[in-house]
């Protein structure tokens, strides 16, 4: 197997796409995201249901609600049950996390066929459980891990550690080449290649997060004389940068597919 680094991403970086994922991954959502791009711009729930015989309109309006918990539909009527829902900017712009997402699945996945929004529902159900982006993080960084230092890294239990492998396991994700007890897990070659997958889930997220307003200066917000600004100014310009203990440089991100760098908005080809 190839020793190239999955992911650089830090442990803070797992967490988020985890929680990313986790917006994602209930069921139906890419199908709910995929319809109303399609068929909107906006769509009431009765409009949604008549695209899924298969749901309720009761079950689609929990579904929308949750989505716009989640911050991928909006509507205006916030107290109007008959007010249309549209996607959010943000998820107009999940074209390439999805294609990103298929593509894993058509090159690793490919044992039942099915549709294309059922796979990529079907990869987010396999990333989106518990420790388990930290723990491909983990098997990244170093290689191969036991389960008793696997446990250690992620802060749990190992016979809860060890659930978790047994299911990553059955999703494909890592493998046990030494049946002996105590051996150590690694990444599969499907493991390896989520890069592309974490790249296009960060790259999104960072788009549509708001970064926090940097604070002004209390000589920047001194009120007097244009004379006293001037003089102010200057002296912010003589004095030195604060250092910034916390900062890092950014972490270089492995390369997205051409296909995952398309048009940024879905379509009928995601």
């Amino acid at each position: 197997m190839s020793s190239q680094p999955t992911t650089a991403m830090s442990a803070a970086d797992a967490q988020r796409a985890e929680t990313v994922l986790r917006q994602l991954a209930p069921k139906w959502t890419t199908h709910v995201v995929h319809t109303i791009a399609k068929y909107g711009p906006e769509m009431r729930v009765s409009d949604v249901t008549q695209h899924f015989p298969a749901l309720s309109q009761s079950y689609v309006s929990k579904r929308l609600a949750t989505m716009s918990t989640a911050g991928l539909v909006a509507r205006d009527g916030e107290f109007d049950r008959t007010a249309p829902y549209r996607l959010s900017p943000a998820a107009r712009t999940l074209g390439p996390v999805y294609r990103a997402l298929a593509q894993w699945s058509a090159n690793h996945i490919d044992r039942t066929p099915q549709g294309r929004y059922d796979r990529i529902e079907d990869v987010l159900r396999r990333l989106q459980l518990a420790d388990t982006t930290e723990t491909i993080r983990l098997l990244s960084e170093h290689g191969s891990l036991r389960l008793t230092h696997l446990a250690e890294r992620l802060g749990s239990p190992a016979q809860f550690a060890a659930t978790r492998l047994n299911r990553m396991q059955a999703d494909g994700l890592i493998a046990r080449p030494d049946s002996r007890h105590g051996a150590p897990y690694i990444l599969t070659d499907a493991g390896q290649a989520l890069g592309p997958i974490y790249t296009a889930l960060q790259q999104w997220d960072h788009r549509h997060t708001t970064p926090a307003t940097p604070a002004v200066p209390a000589a920047a917000r001194t009120l007097g004389s244009p004379a006293q600004s001037v003089r102010t100014a200057a002296a912010l310009q003589r004095s030195p940068a604060p250092s910034a203990p916390f900062s890092h440089a950014l972490v270089p991100q492995p390369r997205i597919p051409a296909a995952a760098t398309a048009a940024s908005y879905p379509s009928r080809g995601w």
